[in-house]
């Protein structure tokens, strides 16, 4: 089961939330604005993993975040399409990053 780091200020997680439904892919969530224990957590991977590297160069959170058997992955859109699977866009709205996408 995929384990999935959200938060539900963030459009992308959202989005990513809504696809995996729609597809009846279960996951576990953790909110990290829900809480220091989830907030602790999300970052001892993201301190750990290189997956987040740019997000610490450019001061991005990091999320959605997905770990899945295989690791970590900030690409929810591409993960969908390696499982063969369409991404529809249910929101079209603001977006937290300068450069348009993620969080």
């Amino acid at each position: 089961m995929l384990k999935v780091y959200t938060s539900p200020l963030c459009p992308d997680c959202r989005e990513l939330k809504a696809n995996l439904e729609a597809h009846g892919i279960g996951y576990e969530a953790v909110d990290i604005t829900a809480g220091m224990p989830a907030l602790k957590e999300f970052l001892r991977l993201r301190d750990s993993s290189p997956v987040f590297e740019p997000c610490r160069a450019n001061g991005s959170v990091g999320i959605p975040a997905i770990v899945t058997e295989e690791g970590v992955t900030l690409d929810w859109e591409g993960l969908l399409a390696s499982m063969g699977l369409p991404v529809v866009y249910r929101e079209s709205g603001p977006v937290c990053s300068l450069d348009g996408k993620g969080c």
